[in-house]
Parts: C-alpha cells; structure tokens; sequence
C-alpha cells in the first residue's frame, strides 16, 4: 500500500505542541506498518462525495483525517477535537462531513473564501454551507494585482502566462476569465504578447488541447485548470455596472452584488495550483475583499 502525506497534514501538525506531535508521529507510523492494526479505530465521514475519507482519534483530544483506498493511505489534516467541531466534526461519533477539496490548493481556497461567507447560494439557487471544507494540498499564494491601465495589464498577464509555460505548464492546462465579452480583447491581447495559442470558449465550453482557455466568467462553473488569470477586475465591470443601473430595490441591488461575488468566487477556484487576479485602478470594490483588506 501506498503511504503517502499531504502538506495540508504536515502545516496541522507543526500546530500542535511537542507531545501532541510525537503522539501523532507514532499513531502514523503505526498507520504506515499495519493500516488495518485493531488498535486503530476508523470512523467514516458521511455524506461526502468522495466515501474514502475517514477519521479517527490519536489519543483523548486529538482527531486525523485520512483518505483510505484499497492501493493507498493519505494523511490529510490533524487537529484538536474542539476545532474539529467548529467545522461540524465530531470524530468521536458520526456527525457532519468534513468535506474535503482536492480540486484547489489551500491558499486559492481560503483566499477566495474572502469574497462569501460561510455559506453561499450559487447563480441556479443551490445553497451550499462552506465551513466545513478543507484542501488537501498547498501551493503558491495567489497574486492580486491593481495596473494604472489596460497596456499594463496586459504586458503584465502576458509575463505571467509566459513564465508558467516555461516553468512546465502546458497551454490547455492555463485559463483566462473576464466578466463579459466587452473584455475578451484584452484577454487575447495578454495570450499574442505571451505567444501563446488560445481559444474563445462558447456555450458548448469545450475546450481545445494545446490552446489555452479563453472564457467569460458565466462559463467558468465546472472548468479546471492547473493555472488561472482572471483580468479586467475593474470598477464598473464587475459588479457589472448594467446589471445595478437596472435594480428596482435594495433586494434586487443586495441580490447583484452577491451573484457578481459568486462569478468571480468561481472563477478564481478554477485554479488548482496558480491564480493571478488583475485589474485596472480603479479597480473593483471586490478585489479589497479578496486580499482582505
């Protein structure tokens, strides 16, 4: 079998004082010789969509979280009972799912988080409660960047997107999101600086190998990338300023504000391990929330 550890499991770990390490570090080493030791106490995680995802208790205060198949063992995520609960966990019985991300890197996930709060109804009306989510890796901090102009921007995209290519990235693993099709422009602009093949994406959203993924941030639900941009974040374009000059009320204004949110959100967790956001001064009100200001 294969043992492998996250480095979300060592970030929790290095949390936790001396003891509760060394507790930890024998209960894994155990794991490692015999995962199915009768020592070991496993409590599956409900509901969840991926059903591999268990945890069990390391001493009388301490849980881990495990994805567990028949050919390997991940170690996931440690932690106090206490702050366990805080996410809707008890590990000393079957309650509410840990749900874990393996789609977007810890630093895009919890960065993006910025934008909602705990709990989020997405533009078809499903609500979903976020508290309870953790990503199972870490990556490079996502890059926010405001530019004086459009030409700024745009040399400064293109450098990024060049620089990822050269580091490995493959052209159909990279996406680039505006808010509408007034900014496509720009995003094909950024892609000829960086001499990189692409293609527009319409209503059918198929991509196309070897080319990198132009779309609108209506488009963007259900996409993945390995790197993403997300350009023209404006003052006036998103929140798209068509859209508030046609609000009746302060329902339908409040109602906006969150569906230009949640486009944005998504646009940005369609990044796995690479995210860059840019936008031009003035740039969206958005953007402060996204670097927590």
């Amino acid at each position: 079998m294969e043992f492998r550890i996250a480095d979300t499991f060592a970030d929790s770990l290095a949390r936790l004082t001396h003891d509760k390490q060394k507790l930890v570090k024998t209960t894994a080493f155990d794991l490692q010789l015999n995962p199915a030791s009768p020592g070991l106490s496993f409590h599956k995680l409900d509901r969840g969509k991926d059903k591999n995802f268990w945890s069990m208790r390391v001493g009388s205060d301490i849980g881990l979280i495990v994805h567990r198949s028949e050919s390997s063992l991940l170690l996931c995520y440690v932690d106090h009972h206490d702050s366990w609960k805080s996410l809707g966990v008890d590990v000393r019985g079957r309650s509410r799912t840990l749900r874990v991300n393996y789609r977007t890197s810890h630093q895009i996930r919890s960065q993006a988080d910025r934008l909602l709060g705990p709990s989020v109804t997405d533009v078809d009306g499903n609500t979903e409660d976020r508290s309870d989510t953790v990503s199972v890796f870490n990556g490079p901090p996502p890059r926010i960047q405001i530019l004086d102009g459009a030409d700024e921007e745009i040399a400064v995209v293109g450098r990024w997107l060049a620089e990822g290519v050269r580091a490995g990235t493959l052209p159909h693993e990279i996406g680039v999101f505006v808010r509408s099709e007034a900014q496509i422009g720009r995003a094909e602009e950024a892609l000829r600086l960086a001499d990189l093949p692409f293609h527009v994406l319409d209503d059918r959203v198929a991509t196309e190998h070897d080319h990198v993924s132009v779309s609108t941030m209506p488009l963007a639900k259900g996409l993945e990338f390995r790197a993403v941009v997300v350009m023209a974040c404006d003052d006036e374009v998103i929140p798209l300023q068509e859209r508030i000059e046609t609000v009746g009320d302060d329902g339908d204004l409040q109602e906006v504000y969150d569906t230009e949110r949640q486009l944005l959100y998504v646009a940005c967790t369609r990044a796995r391990d690479r995210l860059l956001v840019t936008g031009t001064a003035p740039s969206s009100e958005f953007l402060d929330d996204l670097e927590g200001k």
